[in-house]
């Protein structure tokens, strides 16, 4: 099932100069980095606003198919505006309710590369304005002694106190990426890295709707510098779907993740091991191929139960007060169709981080990272054989693993908002090396209140 289409255009950055007038008063009214977070806070409220646009020239292609990247130039906007709101239920617990306002496009209606450039267009189907339930959701916490460490405000954070010793449920609607393969380097598309291979762990296809959001349950230990993770998630009815299948019995993925924090020197660090189980009723590559050689239909093979199973490799390692590096590894097992985040079954990226001390910009920003994703044996015959996915098939293929070197700066004028330009190189976009390469330059303006 190909990805929602959008109409062409970009939308209006009317809302920038609203948002900023009507929310800066009453939301820049919380406390400074310097005074200490209030004990138990009532509530939370916060704001983001997210105007991107992206661009790229013509590009050398020797033919096109129905999910390729468009060789004529273009422009292309996306905006997103999230209110975040918390509210304490009772000792440990508190409810978060997300709205968010959208629109735009990715560049090629988010096809063609199997790591887009936009890690905001995921979610965004309409260049009209839309609002949109991103997160509801309840989170208790269980404190099992020991030593407490602060918590500030912030979006879906609620100020306090909380035990390095607790355990943690989470349930309701929300993103898997939340909870799930967090990095302090590379994890945030609004602020950091923009390629959806550098964000997040490409070769796990988490359960996710089109905007990237499902239901689920996640439950978290948390003993010192130990932590464990397990999360049940909702999926999709179809690839890239919009609707949830609600026959969880038989549509459900699964995710364990275990994170050791450590410290080298005076510097910290984390390793995290992810392993994850999707089932759904996916379409199988091989199958597609024997039932039809020439025009090879996934679709047409889909079956409840089929499972998709893989793991990553998550480590982030800080080398001084303003410089971190990142790495990530991933695969998945890639015999059933790619069902809710992109068409990638291996990958690698890592990259460098850098705040703007040594140059006096401490705000500022400065990042580059490169990945390298792939795709296996029986993905490969069917895309070369003429076979589309939500995300890839150019009509043929000559394989080779598709490298993005992502670079950006991100420059921080006030407190609560920053600019940020960047650069994307793409060798063998779609994993075809007869197109290409594509580099798509980026504009992007964030704010926090």
């Amino acid at each position: 099932m190909a990805r929602r289409r959008a109409k062409p255009g970009t939308p209006r950055p009317w809302a920038l100069a609203f948002f900023a007038l009507i929310l800066h008063g009453p939301l820049a009214a919380q406390p400074s980095d310097a005074e200490a977070p209030p004990q138990a806070a009532a509530w939370s409220l916060h704001a983001q606003l997210t105007y991107q646009l992206q661009g790229h020239g013509a590009i050398d292609a020797s033919y096109e198919g129905q999910n390729s990247f468009q060789d004529r130039k273009e422009v292309r906007g996306s905006y997103t505006t999230t209110f975040y709101l918390g509210r304490r239920l009772w000792k440990g617990a508190g409810l978060f309710v997300n709205a968010e306002f959208l629109a735009g496009q990715g560049v090629s209606q988010v096809v063609g590369l199997a790591g887009p450039p936009n890690g905001e267009t995921y979610r965004v189907d309409s260049t009209e304005l839309k609002l949109g339930l991103a997160r509801l959701y309840v989170r208790q916490v269980l404190d099992l002694g020991g030593e407490t460490e602060a918590v500030e405000d912030q979006a879906n954070r609620l100020a306090g106190r909380e035990s390095k010793r607790r355990i943690v449920l989470t349930a309701g609607k929300f993103s898997g990426t939340d909870i799930f393969d967090g990095n302090t380097y590379a994890h945030d598309p609004r602020t950091q890295f923009n390629n959806w291979s550098l964000w997040a762990n490409g070769a796990w296809d988490y359960p996710a709707d089109t905007r990237g959001y499902t239901w689920g349950l996640a439950l978290e230990w948390h003993h010192d510098d130990w932590h464990a993770r397990l999360g049940s998630f909702m999926e999709p009815t179809e690839a890239n779907g919009i609707y949830f299948d609600h026959d969880v019995t038989h549509a459900h993925g699964e995710v364990i993740e275990l994170e050791h924090e450590h410290r080298i020197g005076a510097r910290s660090g984390s390793v995290r091991f992810l392993v994850f189980r999707n089932q759904a009723q996916m379409g199988i590559y091989r199958d597609a191929l024997d039932a039809s050689p020439l025009a090879p239909d996934v679709t047409l093979t889909r079956s409840p139960d089929r499972t998709k199973y893989g793991f990553g490799l998550n480590a982030e390692q800080a080398l001084t007060p303003d410089i971190g590096v990142f790495l990530r590894l991933g695969w998945n097992d890639g015999r059933t169709e790619s069902w809710a985040f992109t068409e990638i079954e291996q990958t690698l990226a890592f990259g460098v981080s850098s705040a703007g001390r040594v140059w006096g910009r401490p705000a500022d920003r400065l990042g580059i990272a490169l990945a390298v994703n792939g795709i296996n044996g029986d993905h490969r015959d069917y895309l070369a054989a003429g076979g589309y996915g939500f995300m890839l098939g150019d009509g043929r293929l000559s394989y080779g693993a598709e490298r993005v070197v992502d670079a950006y700066y991100s420059f921080a004028p006030v407190s609560f908002g920053s600019i940020s330009l960047e650069v994307q190189r793409y060798d063998n976009p779609a994993f075809n090396r007869d197109r290409g390469p594509v580099t798509v330059y980026g504009l992007r303006f964030h704010m926090e209140l």
